[in-house]
């Protein structure tokens, strides 16, 4: 290709936007080329010292012409040049290659040339100069194109020293260093490194991104406290967002457990108070240290069940949150148990007052060991909380399981008949539950079974299905039946005249059939046109085939056992916990499963409950007697199935009739909690009994609505003045009611905005407050301007609150805000 066709392009698209362009050309080295440019339209003409027929020519002889002008060797300067006012117009093109390169790009800043002449590498890379060319725009001065430049080799668009910073951060909690080795290799490392001195105030002699991280973290540390004039305010707001931002967050992270090591921030805080940490989430070990500190404070009584679960409760919003959630959840509930053991009255004067009382509160007690157990069990690092753990399992057991059921037993003995005034008996849960709906013939009733779902969990279960839109759950409890075991337990919820057991005790008979396993509950259902199925069959349907089952039957009982069958095998016993979690998690499926084929009527229910412990029993909660008697059919940990049983101290016996039995079995209970020594299985989880924990069975009432019903919780601004004069301001917050199932908790992002320009930092802000006191639900946020704020003064700012779309990066604006005019004196410049 000749130098004129190289050129040539170049001309012709000054000639799209203008009728005239100016050619300098001081060597003359495009003279001969001149007339095989071949531009269409265009006139050449040469100056030979006819500078003003020339300008006559253009403006008055032929004012609508195109014209290139060109002029070999020097130009005459100042007043000498008759046509200088014309080039100032028009501009002059010059075919050297880096004037080329400037006048492709479009940019006519200061310095753009220097630039364009020090970067022939990069723009010698076709990729990059196309890539480049996408992104600049007419008025880029000569900083921003080496952004753009930047931008450009490191892959995206982007070009602010905070999203170069981002991703720079990124590929170095990666590992890796290609990116910036990029920068290096087209020469624009130094001018990263400039921007970072000027604007963010970290400067070496020998700079690198990893001595950059630590000089961040450490600046951290000092809340970003600097004698530097301007202060360090800019990367004190870019570093929040590093930290929040989801592009990053997870890079920082990884950047800040490098940094505590070389800092070893485990040591400098060894000694810090722990109500000094609470408001400190830069580093992994402050979240460690607080959870051993509470832990701590928990056993030694030294912290109120309410000043740890606001310290728990301010916790939620840590970066490190996901690998602690556990472990805080652990310590709240200790503290919340060991606090509601000590203010604990388990007296009763009657067998209905201790059901009532066990429904209404003590079951809150099982609830929260339980939560305790499965959170220490489960979560990854325990070791804070051997602590409490030996004071939780002491109290529970000694305090309550032990206390609670000799307090019982009292009511127990005292009884001649099985049965509560204050209670729906077992054995009537269908006469009570689900024929009221279906006795008109057209409402049908779906029954969930879950095995060994204790009360306890089944109120847990409410609370997390009414979390769930248009879901409605209403927890009542029945009476168990005695023993409170399985076979037993699952007959007594069919429908049925009576019922007994068979003449070794197992099967149990419903008005004269066999009741155990599925298909035999299927034929005492079909009585009332209903069918029993197994949990996992129904998950393995596919929607249309549960509606079709559905529509085929007026009632239909699904069984789930998850809880028994771990708790039942001694080698998984002491999984029984984690059991129940899983349990929760797949009853909540379940039930959406089911109202997707339209069930609207679903109730929950259970066989039994149980009595679990984590540790190994002392010789003390052991018979050290073996039940006596004519025929002993069945001998459980818990019961006694036989004839002509033997009264002793150790059991309390009943007749067949005094259990509501239509059988000729006598039944005997162990006392209180104590179990019967016997070989094989565990110890730790049993029932059959008539604890409390095992005869208040559940009745979980579900249904679901049309219309949504739950909602995130309100947040009101409460501006204390309509001006921001200094470098920061503090805004009160306030939670405008309380969290519950249906009112629920949400995370928002606070920032200040001109128009849509950020001026602040972004403060994200946790509003989960159970508390009903209006005293506990306020919270102030601190917005921090940035020195972009300066070029808005005497203009109206705005207080935003945003909320993360769900499943995505991006932000939806809240209704509430507040409108601040920015009056800054010169003076608050120094507030930074």
């Amino acid at each position: 290709m000749s130098e004129a066709s190289a050129i040539r392009p170049h001309l012709e698209r000054l000639f799209e936007t203008q009728r005239v362009v100016f050619w300098h050309d001081p060597k003359g080295e495009y003279d001969t080329e001149l007339d095989s440019l071949g531009l269409v339209g265009v006139v050449t003409v040469r100056i030979a010292n006819d500078e003003y027929a020339v300008k006559n020519r253009l403006l008055h002889m032929e004012p609508t012409a195109k014209f290139l002008v060109y002029r070999a060797g020097a130009v005459p300067t100042g007043i000498g040049n008759w046509l200088l006012d014309l080039e100032l117009a028009y501009g002059v093109f010059t075919a050297d290659r880096i004037s080329l390169l400037q006048q492709e790009l479009g940019l006519t800043a200061d310095g753009i040339g220097e630039i364009v002449q020090a970067s022939e590498k990069f723009f010698g890379t076709s990729k990059w100069a196309q890539s480049l060319r996408a992104i600049l725009d007419a008025d880029d001065d000569a900083t921003l194109l080496q952004a753009k430049m930047s931008a450009v080799l490191l892959g995206q668009r982007e070009h602010t020293l905070l999203e170069i910073t981002r991703t720079l951060l990124t590929e170095n909690a990666d590992g890796a260093d290609t990116k910036y080795r990029a920068l290096a290799e087209y020469s624009l490392d130094d001018f990263y490194w400039h921007g970072v001195a000027e604007i963010y105030g970290y400067k070496s002699p020998s700079p690198s991104i990893d001595d950059f991280v630590l000089w961040v973290f450490k600046q951290a540390i000092a809340e970003f406290t600097s004698e530097r004039p301007g202060g360090l305010r800019n990367i004190q707001l870019d570093f929040g967002s590093l930290r929040y931002d989801v592009r990053s967050q997870k890079a920082l992270a990884t950047l800040a457990k490098r940094s505590a090591r070389d800092l070893n921030i485990a040591s400098t805080i060894e000694d810090t108070p722990l109500r000094d940490l609470v408001g400190n989430d830069l580093f992994e070990e402050v979240d460690q240290k607080i959870i051993s500190d509470l832990a701590r404070a928990v056993a030694d009584r030294t912290a109120t069940a309410r000043e740890v679960a606001e310290i728990i409760r301010s916790r939620q919003s840590s970066i490190w949150i996901d690998g602690y959630r556990k472990l805080y959840a652990a310590v709240g509930s200790a503290s919340e148990l060991l606090a509601a053991l000590n203010a604990l009255s388990l007296t009763m004067q009657s067998f209905d007052e201790g059901l009532e009382r066990y429904r209404a509160e003590w079951f809150r007690i099982d609830q929260l060991y339980r939560q305790f157990t499965y959170a220490a069990r489960t979560a990854e690092h325990s070791g804070p909380l051997e602590v409490l753990r030996s004071q939780v399992e002491s109290f529970y057991t000694n305090r309550f399981v032990y206390k609670l059921g000799a307090e019982w037993q009292q009511q127990v003995d005292a009884m001649e008949r099985w049965y509560s005034a204050a209670l729906y008996s077992q054995t009537s849960f269908f006469a009570n539950y689900v024929k009221p709906i279906t006795r008109d013939g057209r409402r049908k009733a779906i029954v969930i079974v879950s095995d060994a779902l204790r009360y306890e969990v089944a109120d847990e279960l409410g609370s997390r299905i009414r979390q769930e839109d248009r879901f409605d759950a209403t927890l009542d409890a029945m009476l168990g039946v005695l023993p409170s075991y399985t076979q037993l337990g699952m007959a007594a919820l069919l429908p049925h005249s009576t019922i007994g057991h068979s003449t070794d005790g197992d099967p149990v008979v419903v008005d004269g059939l066999r009741s155990d396993g599925t298909q035999n509950r299927s034929k005492i259902l079909s009585g009332v046109a209903g069918r029993a199925i197994q949990a996992e069959d129904v998950f393995s349907l596919t929607r249309d085939e549960l509606r079709e089952l559905y529509q085929q039957n007026q009632v239909l009982y699904v069984y789930h056992n998850r809880i028994d069958t771990t708790g039942e095998k001694g080698g998984t016993e002491r999984q029984v916990f984690e059991a129940a979690e899983d349990t929760l998690r797949e009853l909540v499926d379940l039930v959406k499963r089911l109202t997707n084929a339209n069930a609207t009527n679903l109730f929950i229910t259970a066989d039994h409950g149980f009595l679990f412990q984590d540790t190994a029993l002392a010789d003390a909660f052991y018979l050290s007697t073996l039940p006596q008697g004519d025929d002993i059919k069945v001998t459980d940990r818990r019961y006694v199935l036989g004839r002509g049983l033997k009264d002793d101290p150790a059991f309390k016996t009943f007749t067949a009739s005094q259990v509501g039995l239509d059988s000729d079995l006598d039944v005997q209970i162990p006392k209180s909690i104590h179990r019967l020594r016997l070989s094989g299985g565990g110890s730790r989880f049993v029932h059959g009994g008539a604890s409390l924990q095992e005869v208040v069975v559940p009745v979980l009432a579900i249904n679901k609505k049309r219309k949504s019903d739950t909602r995130p919780v309100n947040i009101e601004i409460l501006p204390e003045s309509d001006k921001i004069t200094t470098g920061q301001l503090v805004v009160k917050l306030f939670q405008a009611e309380s969290v519950t199932d249906k009112i629920q908790p949400r995370t928002l992002r606070a920032g200040l905005y001109v128009d849509e320009t950020l001026i602040s930092n972004h403060s994200m802000l946790v509003f989960n407050q159970e508390s009903t006191d209006k005293r506990d639900r306020y919270q102030t946020v601190v917005m921090l301007l940035s020195q972009d704020a300066n070029d808005y003064n005497n203009r109206m700012a705005e207080f935003r609150l945003e909320e993360r779309i769900p499943n995505t990066n991006q932000w939806r604006r809240l209704p509430a805000k507040a409108m601040y005019m920015l009056k800054r004196s010169f003076t608050s410049d120094f507030d930074f």
